[in-house]
């Protein structure tokens, strides 16, 4: 399945993903998915910078905990590094907006169309769009409708973290969020996936069908949602809900209604009990949408991210939710002879990203 960019026609075959709770890094040898060796460093207090709305521009930066980014970063990788030193670098979904837009019809230069991708963006994202870095990827075709996979983000954020890399002794082939990493590595062929990937600060669900990218929404659940709740549904346009709309069922039929929905989330539950609350409407309303878009039930969930299957299914089960089987995206068989040991202390939802990001 292919969500990522490449850089002179091949993959890194290096990929390392920065998370709040820590680094993972992973190496993957020449024509083989399987990953060859794993490590994880720890971030301690650092806090990694995402997309805020209502934020200053160009005011992205580590600030003082930077060096302490940089040394983790370099001790992840280096401890996989085997030849070249270009990697594909995964980010937090909250430091992009990940958007299926629909048009009528798109230039066929590249150029071109990026431009008219950049124009639908401006009053889509919360930041600049201008100096943004964009990248867009064509899902269907018709004559009369072009789907697209956008992916946008802040310039300055960028180019924070890639500096990250660069100062690490690295080169970033590629920068990709962290569920379109996670979800490369399902194959064409699979079974409609239902992928949720959360961790400490956000919750991603997204829905995969024959490489399709159905559905793809972040929720914050980071101390500031409370105060500003962000989004990141597959839509195009806003749709504002009123207090009495913010029912899961009601989220649920707005994105069902139609791909041009995108839906402002309702204010974070107290904090003590936020990110277990926000996690289990965001898997909930994800269900809904693929019952109505797939005519299904999930059969199955798959995990990504730091929270884990095991976790997850406690969740959902105490939630009351319709039982579903919870099980890991990243699999031991994914695991070479020589990773196998050294991801004996990294849960497997931590490799999901860059699992995904290493598929051949």
């Amino acid at each position: 399945m292919e969500f990522l960019p490449r850089t002179s026609g091949a993959r890194p075959r290096l990929a390392c993903e920065l998370r709040s709770e820590g680094i993972v890094a992973a190496r993957a040898d020449e024509a083989s998915d399987l990953l060859a060796a794993v490590s994880r460093s720890n971030l301690g207090n650092a806090v990694l910078p995402l997309v805020r709305v209502g934020e200053v521009p160009g005011s992205h930066a580590f600030g003082t905990e930077r060096p302490a980014v940089v040394a983790a970063l370099r001790k992840a990788v280096e401890a996989v590094l085997q030849r070249s030193r270009d990697l594909t670098l995964i980010v937090p979904d909250g430091a992009a907006r990940v958007l299926l837009l629909d048009f009528d019809a798109l230039p066929t230069k590249p150029a071109e169309a990026l431009s008219v991708v950049r124009f639908r963006l401006k009053k889509l994202v919360p930041f600049e769009v201008e100096h943004a870095a964009v990248s867009y990827q064509v899902m269907t075709s018709s004559r009369d409708s072009i789907q697209v996979l956008a992916v946008a983000m802040p310039g300055d954020l960028i180019a924070e973290y890639e500096s990250l890399v660069h100062d690490a002794g690295f080169e970033p082939g590629a920068v990709l969020p962290s569920t379109l990493a996670a979800i490369a590595g399902l194959r064409e062929g699979d079974r409609p996936a239902l992928v949720v990937n959360a961790c400490h600060d956000g919750v991603t669900t997204a829905i995969v069908h024959g490489g399709m990218l159905l559905l793809h929404r972040t929720v914050d659940l980071s101390a500031s949602a409370s105060s500003s709740p962000e989004y990141d549904p597959c839509a195009t346009a806003v749709a504002p809900t009123t207090p009495a709309e913010t029912s899961i069922s009601a989220i649920a039929a707005r994105l069902a209604a139609g791909r041009t929905a995108v839906v402002s989330e309702p204010p974070a539950a107290p904090a003590a009990n936020a990110s277990r609350t926000e996690i289990t409407q965001a898997v909930s309303v994800a269900g809904a949408y693929f019952e109505d878009t797939l005519e299904a039930h999930p059969s199955v969930i798959l995990s990504a991210g730091t929270l884990g299957a095991a976790a997850l299914t406690g969740m959902l089960d105490s939630a009351g939710i319709r039982p579903v089987a919870v099980q890991e995206l990243v699999d031991r068989n994914m695991l070479g002879v020589g990773a196998s040991t050294g991801a004996a202390a990294i849960p497997l939802g931590w490799l999901a990203g860059v699992r995904g990001a290493l598929t051949l």
